[in-house]
C-alpha cells in the first residue's frame, strides 16, 4: 500500500497513540504529543487521522550546488561539489538560528521547488555532484524524503551528507544513517544549560547520537560548533567538550569552531572575535582532536589539513579553494606515509568556492 496521503504528505512510521486520544511523535527526543490536526514544534509532522503524516515530502526550500567544505566536511571528497537542498521546519528552537527564515517557517508557500528524490539523485549526477546533502534544515524532520532520495542517490553511486543537530531517538537515528555516507553534526555547546535555554532541547540525545555515529556505523563524522561569545566560548566549557571528543570519539573526528553573527533572536551578542575561534582550535588540538578548523573567518592556516605525524602541509585551503595537495593516492601523507583519516579522492576536486542556485520544476 501506497504511503502517500496526497503529493506532499506521507504517513509515517515512528509514533504511538495515547491512552488519551493525542498522538505521540516517536522520531525526535521533543515527543511532540499531538491531537488530531496538530503539528509539533517542527511544524511539518502533524496528527492527521490518528497518525503522524510528514506535511512536505518532496517539497524544498531550494537547491544548490556547494563546494562540499561548505558542509563543512574537510575530509570527505575534498574540492567536490555537492548538490544541497533542505525543506522546512526544525525540531530545535535555537535563538541564535542563521536559516531562520527557513527552519523557522510557518509559511508552507516558503516551499516554492518541487522534486521527487529520484529527480535530485538524476540532477546532482548530471551536474557534476559526488554527493547530496540533506542540509540548510535539519533532516530529522524530513526523515522520510532524506531517505528517499538516498537510496535513489546510492543506486547511481552518488553519496548522500547529512548536516544535522543530532536530536533524534535511537530507532529512527538507526534507519536513517544506514543510508547516509557522511555526517557533519552541530555539537552547539557543551552544557545542559545552554541546550536547554537556548535550544530548547537537551544535550545527551547529541551525545548519544555522536557515540551511535562514531561506534555502531561506517558513516564519515565530522563536528561543527558555533562559537558564541558569552555563551558556549568559556575556556573550561571548550576543555570539557574537546576531551569529551577526544576520549569517546577519538582523536581523528575533525571539529570546525565557527563564527558567531547575530541572527533571529540573539540580536544583543557581538560577533566572534578570530581569537575566540583560534583559542578554541588551539584547545581541541591540546586535548588530542587531531584536525581542529575554523571556519566563517578567513585563516588560511586554520582552514588547512596537516599531517598528524609529521606536521607537514597535507591539503591547503583558502575559503573553500584548495591549494597544496600533499595526500598521496590512498590517502597517506606525501613525506611520512602516514595515513590521513577520511575518505579522499586519488586527486582533489576544482569545484572551487562556487554556489550554483538550481531550479528542479
Amino acid at each position: 500500500m501506497s504511503r502517500f496521503i496526497s503529493h506532499d504528505t506521507v504517513t509515517t512510521q515512528y509514533w504511538h497513540l495515547l491512552e488519551d486520544g493525542r498522538v505521540q511523535c516517536d522520531v525526535c527526543p521533543r515527543f511532540c504529543k499531538l491531537r488530531e490536526g496538530q503539528r509539533g514544534l517542527c511544524f511539518v509532522r502533524q496528527n492527521l487521522r490518528n497518525q503522524i503524516v510528514m506535511t512536505s515530502y518532496g517539497r524544498s526550500s531550494g537547491f544548490a550546488i556547494d563546494p562540499i567544505e561548505k558542509k563543512p566536511l574537510n575530509h570527505f571528497l575534498p574540492g567536490t561539489a555537492i548538490f544541497s537542498f533542505g525543506t522546512a521546519g526544525c525540531n530545535l528552537a535555537c535563538k541564535f538560528c542563521q536559516n531562520w527564515d527557513i527552519s523557522k517557517s510557518r509559511e508552507m508557500d516558503t516551499l516554492m521547488s518541487r522534486a521527487a528524490p529520484d529527480l535530485i539523485a538524476q540532477t546532482a549526477l548530471a551536474r557534476g555532484c559526488d554527493s547530496v546533502a540533506y542540509t540548510y534544515n535539519d533532516p530529522v524532520v524530513f526523515h522520510e524524503y532524506a531517505i528517499d532520495t538516498a537510496q535513489a542517490c546510492r543506486e547511481l553511486g552518488l553519496k548522500s551528507v547529512a548536516v544535522s543537530a543530532g536530536y533524534v531517538c535511537a530507532e529512527p537515528r538507526a534507519e536513517f544513517y544506514r543510508w547516509m555516507d557522511a555526517a557533519n553534526i552541530d555539537l552547539k555547546a557543551f552544557s545542559e544549560d545552554f541546550y536547554h535555554k537556548i535550544t530548547g532541547g537537551h544535550l545527551r540525545p547529541v551525545l548519544e547520537t555522536l557515540q551511535y555515529l562514531k561506534h555502531e556505523t561506517r558513516v564519515w563524522l565530522e563536528l561543527t560548533t558555533l562559537i558564541i561569545p558569552g555563551e558556549n566560548d568559556s575556556e573550561s566549557e571548550l576543555e570539557a567538550m574537546t576531551q569529551w571528543v577526544a576520549e569517546n570519539l577519538g582523536p581523528d573526528v575533525p571539529m570546525h569552531f565557527t563564527a558567531f553573527h547575530p541572527d533571529w533572536k540573539m540580536l544583543d551578542k557581538p560577533r566572534t572575535p578570530v581569537s575566540s575561534l583560534l583559542r578554541a582550535r588551539e584547545i581541541a588540538v591540546k586535548n588530542g582532536v587531531r584536525h581542529a578548523y575554523v571556519g566563517n573567518v578567513h585563516d588560511k592556516s586554520a582552514e588547512s589539513t596537516y599531517c598528524h605525524a609529521c606536521g607537514e602541509l597535507l591539503i591547503g585551503r583558502d575559503w573553500y579553494v584548495l591549494s597544496d595537495w600533499n595526500l598521496n593516492a590512498d590517502g597517506r601523507c606525501r613525506f611520512c606515509q602516514t595515513r590521513c583519516a577520511g575518505l579522499f579522492n586519488a586527486l582533489p576536486g576544482s569545484w572551487g568556492s562556487k554556489r550554483v542556485a538550481v531550479r528542479l520544476d
